[in-house]
């Protein structure tokens, strides 16, 4: 009975540690870290396709090229728009993306509201790469639209904070970048 007893105990905290457990993403900027839930279980090719080119390092260095007050910061061109990289180039940034094949689109009904993470794509919805965007306020018109994947957590003053590209394209001359993203 005693054993019965132990092994109950056993499964059911593991049970209760994955059911607690969170997908939480670290991206670090100059000014501080932030922290991003992902939702595996709504978009899960997204969710894995980010983890997988943050947990490599593709994203430190990353600008974000493309900031428009009010509406989104977005980011995540790892091959015009990471600094780091030889291929940089700010006047490019926002046109590559990965040497990973595009994602089909995952819409959810994640409405698009403040903190909201997801993936940038050309007109195609089925053209998602490695770009991605965190929407600075609502944006219903986004919703079903766009694949979204996570929410800031905590730390989205500090998203606030990211340098805000020309008003009506949203070009940013001198941008922000990604210091680090990886899982916590």
């Amino acid at each position: 009975m005693k054993k019965f007893f132990y092994l109950f105990v056993i499964f059911f905290g593991l049970v209760i540690t994955e059911i607690m457990a969170k997908d939480i993403m670290i991206l670090k900027l100059t000014y501080g870290e932030v922290e991003i839930e992902l939702y595996p279980e709504k978009a899960p090719n997204h969710v894995k396709r980010f983890k997988e080119l943050a947990n490599s390092g593709r994203y430190d260095g990353v600008v974000f090229h493309r900031v428009i007050d009010g509406f989104m910061a977005q980011t995540g061109d790892v091959k015009f728009g990471n600094s780091k990289n030889p291929d940089f180039n700010l006047s490019l940034a926002g046109t590559g993306g990965s040497d990973l094949p595009n994602l089909k689109a995952e819409f959810t009904n994640i409405a698009h509201t403040r903190g909201i993470l997801s993936a940038a794509r050309s007109s195609d919805p089925d053209s998602a790469n490695s770009q991605f965007f965190i929407c600075f306020q609502n944006a219903p018109h986004l919703d079903r639209q766009y694949s979204a994947f996570g929410k800031v957590i905590k730390g989205m003053n500090l998203i606030d904070k990211i340098k805000k590209g020309d008003p009506n394209t949203g070009a940013v001359s001198d941008p922000d970048k990604i210091i680090s993203l990886r899982s916590k």
